[in-house]
């Protein structure tokens, strides 16, 4: 293997200053696997970039090095900063993603197997198209078998390494069998099209590697040090990746701190970094418990509550930053007074700090409402991450969309969006003839819709579903008095709109439903106020039309616990901490998901750097009634000295 010149003892002492004594173990181990447990905040890329940088300076070729990370932006942090170190020494490491990786291998191997490297890949959109022309030449039905569930049930597959055969082989009902199906049709069409998709390329690596032993020699040769960061994430087909990369040497260092496993619905597998040891006997553990991050009694919180899941590694964070401020739990009467608590203290804390150190997170995007109807009256710049704001969701801006055909006579544009919300057999074309129509006899949308026998050039079916939508939105319509709330409800239901989001059962369609119901809620207090239709229509629009986000300008971030992972703020307003939300319902009953739920909890209770609140409602509104929460185990698993409670006068009641 070549070599570079080795480096000077003070070069040597400048890569290495600053470093605990764990984190300088972790940097200058050299040969034989090495299990990296990093707690957050204990300054994992720091480490990895020490690593990579130490390697170097003894003399390891940078070319035989291999960095994984999750992301582009992490992978441009860690050579960046390897730059900042070696200068152009650094060149030639391979400091990228996985997807980048298995491309640059399929590129460069293709052509020497009689296959044509130059192979497409498809995004998104392209693979939808793909899966639209699977099932209509299967003659299944987009309502019963949903593109999007199908490309997930085949993404799941390949991250399991499976064919269509092995996935025929272990469906378990027809549907899946079905699916099956649609895998290997699909699979045909990206071949014929000589292109991949993104879990392609990982699968295609391991079999290649797999399949051709000068290929995989040639590779484990030349990657002699590899380094994989956020090891809990990887999936079966990573892992497979990995294990046959490091096989003949072993130099595998891996960086992953189990308690922050969040991702189980993406096909990451916790076993993975809990059976590394395994895998790998003679592996070296390393555990960075200390924390560069948080004060010493967010740090005990958290340890109290993650420490009662079974499936982890024993490991304990601390801090020199001894002490700080007692963990906040204000509870308040419902989920408005709860957004306004959050808004108003948002307001006291800005006085002493700037906005875009404050974050405040939640379970579900669905909960971001009442908080951004808080801040938009308070007058609080905000940005979203990782989600759209409610507002701007797909099935608001389409449940909203009906309402303003009701308000507004004359708005094509919302029929434009809801002609096929549900699929009616109507497109664009027979929104214009409408509009045509309605123009020329003088009437609103709603009244030609109803009229649709007598508008040419629309087929008999066409006609059909016209006249059906224009009679669900007159018979709202000519109720005046009907609160908006029961108007969006008729139509929701009418319309067919949440019976087919409810007749595919994924966490996207549930996610919808949820923001649904949201919405409902918000509309049934907005009448309770005496707000008519009108009003709502008018309220939302300032809400939604004011683009409070600017880049450069100080605002408050809201996102979900789980894109606040590897983030870090000053100040964390955990919101919703109630049974049902956090844990979410769905994990009631699950163990192994009521684990997954306790580390999302200690990943949000670990990106506060000073201070945390726990705020709850101790009423929630549903669409039905108002009832009674309960404050979430995961705050009661927090010893009491820990904790300042806040909580709104009961007499009141």
């Amino acid at each position: 293997m070549a070599k570079t010149k080795p480096a000077t003892q003070s070069h040597l002492d400048e890569i290495l200053k600053g470093l605990n004594e764990p984190q300088r173990q972790a940097a200058t181990h050299m040969e034989g696997p090495l299990l990296i447990l990093a707690g957050a905040g204990s300054g994992k890329t720091t480490v990895l970039t020490r690593r990579v940088a130490y390697l170097i300076s003894q003399g390891v070729e940078p070319r035989s090095i291999l960095a994984i990370t999750f992301t582009n932006k992490a992978a441009n942090e860690l050579k960046n900063r390897i730059r900042a170190l070696l200068g152009d020494r650094a060149e030639g490491v391979w400091a990228m993603t996985f997807h980048a990786a298995c491309l640059r291998i399929l590129r460069a191997e293709y052509q020497g197997l009689g296959r044509n490297p130059r192979f497409s890949i498809m995004d998104a959109q392209d693979q939808l198209r793909i899966m639209r022309q699977v099932l209509k030449e299967l003659n299944l039905s987009e309502k019963q078998y949903s593109p999007s569930m199908m490309l997930r049930i085949i993404s799941s597959a390949k991250d399991k390494l499976w064919d269509p055969g092995v996935l025929a082989r272990n469906a378990g009902s027809f549907f899946e069998t079905k699916a099956a199906q649609a895998y290997e049709l699909y699979q045909k069409k990206l071949s014929e099209l000589n292109g991949m998709d993104f879990d392609d390329l990982i699968m295609q690596t391991v079999l290649l590697l797999k399949d051709n032993k000068h290929i995989r020699e040639k590779y484990q040769n030349k990657f002699r040090y590899i380094l994989v960061d956020e090891y809990q994430d990887t999936n079966r087909a990573q892992y497979e990746l990995t294990k046959l990369l490091a096989a003949s040497h072993k130099n595998l260092a891996v960086v992953g701190d189990d308690d922050q496993s969040i991702y189980n619905f993406r096909g990451a597998d916790l076993r993975n970094i809990l059976e590394f040891e395994k895998d790998y006997p003679s592996c070296k553990v390393i555990k960075l418990e200390q924390n560069y991050r948080s004060t010493q009694i967010i740090l005990d919180g958290a340890y109290h509550v993650v420490s009662n899941n079974y499936f982890r590694k024993d490991k304990r964070l601390w801090t020199a930053k001894k002490g700080g401020a007692p963990i906040h739990v204000v509870i308040r009467r419902d989920g408005n007074e709860e957004a306004q608590f959050v808004a108003d203290e948002i307001l006291k804390l800005s006085a002493t700090r700037p906005l875009e150190s404050i974050a405040v997170l939640y379970r579900t995007h669905a909960q971001s409402r009442n908080f951004e109807d808080a801040f938009v009256r308070a007058g609080i710049p905000y940005t979203i991450v990782g989600g759209l704001k409610f507002y701007e969701r797909k099935e608001i801006k389409d449940a909203l969309a009906y309402l303003r055909l009701i308000a507004y006579p004359k708005d094509y544009i919302s029929l434009e969006r809801i002609i096929s919300e549900p699929p009616r057999g109507l497109g664009p074309a027979s929104v214009r003839r409408i509009v045509q129509y309605a123009e020329q006899k003088g009437l609103s949308i709603i009244d030609a819709l109803c009229k649709a026998s007598e508008i040419p050039r629309l087929t008999g079916p066409q006609k059909t579903a016209a006249e059906e939508l224009g009679l669900v939105l007159k018979d709202v319509s000519d109720a005046e008095n009907l609160p908006t709330h029961e108007i969006m409800a008729h139509i929701l239901e009418s319309t067919g709109y949440t019976r087919q989001l409810m007749s595919i059962d994924t966490p996207e369609n549930e996610a919808r439903l949820e923001n649904l119901e949201e919405l409902l809620v918000s509309m049934r207090l907005s009448a309770s106020r005496g707000e008519t239709l009108y009003d709502y229509l008018e309220n939302q629009a300032l809400a939604s039309d004011q683009d409070m986000y600017d880049e450069n300008k100080d605002a408050c971030v809201m996102m979900s616990l789980h894109a606040a992972k590897g983030l870090e703020f000053d100040v964390v307003f955990m919101v919703g901490m109630e049974e049902g939300l956090l844990p979410h319902a769905r994990s009631m009953g699950d163990d192994k998901g009521i684990e997954e739920e306790r580390r999302l909890c200690y990943v949000g209770m670990t990106r506060a750097k000073e201070l945390l609140y726990f705020t709850l409602a101790a009423y929630r509104d549903s669409y039905y009634d108002t009832y009674l929460t309960g404050i979430s185990r995961f705050i009661k698993e927090i010893p009491q000295h820990l904790l300042e409670y806040e909580v709104f006068d009961w007499d009141d009641l």
